[in-house]
């Protein structure tokens, strides 16, 4: 599933491509993967544009340029969830970010090759590109919502780890009083949007803590590092365009190229890069496969 660092890799791909093009027609294919009204869906989208592309932890949010016939502005929002794809064509440029089905040479070919079994929705533009919503596991959703629904969504998710107001205070009360191990916490979009298992991981062998902590057993020091660290492993994993193995081709059909810089996810097994001793270890935590270093995290 791609994380906050692959979808805001995406969104800012794609406003370069297809903000204020006009919705000529909208097929939808798969109905179910739209959960509000279909005939509203179509209808509200077909002649619209779209005016911006903003970000919610893992959520897109497509702000339409038309308003309904009762003033109200509308949204357009996408989740990918596991396997999701927005691939962007017009005419041999292609833009794709999501779920890749494979490695790099396997899914290129593919992205030429649309609408196919797993197009789900397509948007013509009047240019004549188009957008495809594709889904292997059909697991991602579609949604035309209105301001006060997207508020509700919106409310949600915690803070958002990159923005300004995200501070040492802020994520102090976040954590304060806080139960459990501080993977689960972490993976907690309720606490901190968009941060997945990939993150999680390297975020807490950079801050030196072992991922089955109790969050009550943390010291000061140990608390102001993990908040160093999530600001730190983020932002240099949106600047190089987020981590890439079989699920994730960026908006250019490139690989994100954070995969270098990885410590220890994906690496169980083998010695770790920073004390070049241990081993990496594999393990579940909070129900997800989980990777540390014994030495270099306490």
């Amino acid at each position: 599933m791609p994380e906050l660092p692959e979808v805001e890799t995406i969104r800012n791909d794609l406003r370069k491509e297809i903000l204020g093009k006009k919705i000529r027609r909208v097929d939808l294919r798969l109905k179910k993967i739209v959960k509000s009204s279909r005939k509203d869906f179509v209808l509200i989208l077909e002649k619209n544009s779209f005016k911006e592309i903003e970000r919610r932890g893992k959520l897109l949010i497509f702000g339409l340029s038309r308003k309904d016939k009762s003033r109200k502005n509308k949204y357009l929002i996408i989740h990918l969830r596991m396997t999701g794809q927005l691939i962007y064509r017009k005419g041999e440029e292609i833009v794709a970010g999501g779920h890749s089905e494979g490695n790099r040479d396997e899914v290129l070919p593919r992205l030429y090759d649309m609408p196919n079994k797993h197009t789900h929705i397509i948007f013509h533009f009047s240019d004549g590109s188009r957008l495809f919503f594709n889904d292997l596991r059909r697991f991602g959703i579609a949604k035309i919502v209105d301001e006060k629904e997207l508020e509700e969504i919106v409310s949600r998710f915690g803070k958002e780890p990159l923005k300004k107001d995200f501070s040492l205070k802020v994520f102090k009360n976040i954590i304060r009083n806080r139960k459990g191990n501080i993977k689960a916490f972490l993976l907690n979009q309720g606490y901190i949007a968009g941060i997945g298992n990939i993150y999680a991981d390297e975020i807490l062998f950079e801050a030196g803590i072992l991922p089955s902590r109790e969050i009550g057993s943390f010291k000061k020091e140990e608390i102001k590092k993990l908040y160093q660290s999530i600001k730190k492993i983020l932002k240099k994993a949106v600047k190089y365009r987020g981590t890439t193995f079989y699920s994730y081709t960026d908006t250019r059909g490139q690989r994100g190229n954070f995969t270098g810089f990885l410590k220890v996810y994906k690496r169980e097994k083998k010695k770790c890069k920073k004390c070049k001793k241990s081993i990496i270890w594999k393990t579940k935590i909070a129900g997800r496969g989980t990777r540390y270093c014994g030495k270099c995290q306490k």
